[in-house]
């Protein structure tokens, strides 16, 4: 019998994993400079945390049946996680809190769909500040990310979910999320059969069409008659979008909306044009009512998060020939000359461990094997090993030098 993995999940083998740890840890040194900590959550959620937000379908989520806690499943994503730990368990604590993570998550694909159901995800949440500033910093933070792994040719695709879910109200209700998800799916034959009157079918075209370079963007949405609310959110707009300047490319897209209510402003998609093809490598947006779901008061706290699709990073980052091509090289090979000489060969190599402690570490293998010096040499040279340390039965060393 052949023995495999179940369909969905994957081994990850020592490249691929020292691959994907570059990715994480030049992302997770540019979270840390920004001044964000690391949090990790349970893989386990009650299922009722999972979907409170609205963002997450249960027919999505792994589940797992627990004899005291009922039904629970494996998170599909990381904000509703720390959104409940924010407000249960780190009640008092100053804000902003910034957030960050590096963990796996787990989606049950649709069942006429072959695919993977584990993925791995990078990113930040940003609790506890609301408007233009943190929007900012967040966009901003993103922008230093790709940078810091070296991915080009890249864009934002920017939207204001509360402005384009407002712009949907003159729709009847019974229709509306009709109309919401073909503008979210960009389905404008959809939105030609739908039954509306002709004004109302042109203004579904227009909000269809509200993307694009941002000044135009902005120009044609001004000249729809705006409430207060949507004028505020239009200025906000204008004002982010001179910030976001020094990005390489950004395109405003208010027909940017999900099928769901989870975002409640400014949201967002990373777009890579990579000769292998364009991928989404990662989005969020701002999502103020999210954690007053999980506060027992039901007390409400502005956040702001992104994640990366670390498997999207991997495919970009391979071809454009970022990410190491072997793991890491030995630095050290402890050879005993006899078996008189096993204790003080590791002795030795742990003396060599231990050196220059505050220096990035030192890689020391052990010989356990007993094949002839040539023989040694012949396989330490293969494996890229720089120094050979011979150890005698009387502890003498002698180094050999394999450069």
């Amino acid at each position: 019998m052949m023995y495999q993995p179940p369909a969905g999940a994957r081994d990850l083998l020592p490249l691929d994993v020292a691959q994907k740890c570059w990715i994480e840890q030049h992302l997770q040194q540019v979270f840390q400079r920004w001044g964000y900590h690391r949090i990790i959550t349970p893989t386990l959620e009650r299922l009722d945390t999972l979907v409170a937000g609205g963002a997450v379908e249960p027919q999505t989520v792994i589940q797992v049946w627990d004899a005291e806690e009922g039904v629970l499943g494996l998170r599909p994503e990381l904000t509703a996680s720390i959104a409940r730990t924010a407000v249960t368990r780190m009640e008092g604590a100053t804000h902003p809190q910034r957030l960050y993570y590096n963990a796996n998550i787990f989606r049950q694909q649709q069942a006429h769909v072959s695919g993977q159901h584990e993925f791995y995800q990078a990113g930040v949440e940003l609790l506890g500040s609301g408007g233009l500033l943190a929007d900012a910093e967040i966009l901003l933070l993103l922008a230093d990310c790709l940078s810091a792994v070296g991915v080009q040719h890249w864009h934002v695709i920017l939207g204001e979910a509360d402005l384009t879910r407002s712009l949907l109200n003159p729709f009847p209700e019974a229709i509306r999320s009709d109309v919401r998800r073909a503008i979210a799916q960009l389905d404008r034959v959809g939105l030609a059969n739908l039954s509306l009157s002709p004004e109302l079918k042109d203004h579904a075209l227009f909000l269809l069409d509200l993307r694009g370079e941002p000044a135009q963007v902005l120009q044609k949405v001004s000249q729809l008659p705006l409430d207060p609310p949507q004028h505020e959110a239009v200025t906000n707009l204008k004002s982010l979008v001179e910030i976001l300047a020094p990005l390489p490319s950004l395109t405003l897209d208010l027909s940017l909306i999900q099928t769901f209510d989870y975002y409640t402003g400014v949201v967002f998609e990373i777009i890579s044009d990579a000769e292998s093809g364009q991928r989404i490598l990662g989005q969020g947006g701002r999502y103020d009512q999210l954690l007053g779901l999980y506060h027992p008061q039901g007390k409400m706290m502005p956040g702001i998060g992104f994640s990366f699709n670390v498997e999207h990073l991997h495919q970009v980052l391979l071809g454009l020939g970022q990410l190491p091509t072997q793991t890491p090289a030995s630095h050290w090979l402890v050879v005993p000359e006899s078996e008189a000489a096993i204790a003080a060969t590791f002795r030795h190599a742990q003396h060599l461990r231990s050196q220059n402690a505050q220096l990035p570490l030192t890689r020391v293998e052990v010989e356990l094997s007993q094949k002839p010096p040539a023989e040694i040499r012949t396989i330490a040279r293969q494996q890229r090993i720089a120094q050979i340390a011979w150890v005698n039965a009387q502890g003498s060393v002698t180094i050999e030098s394999l450069a």
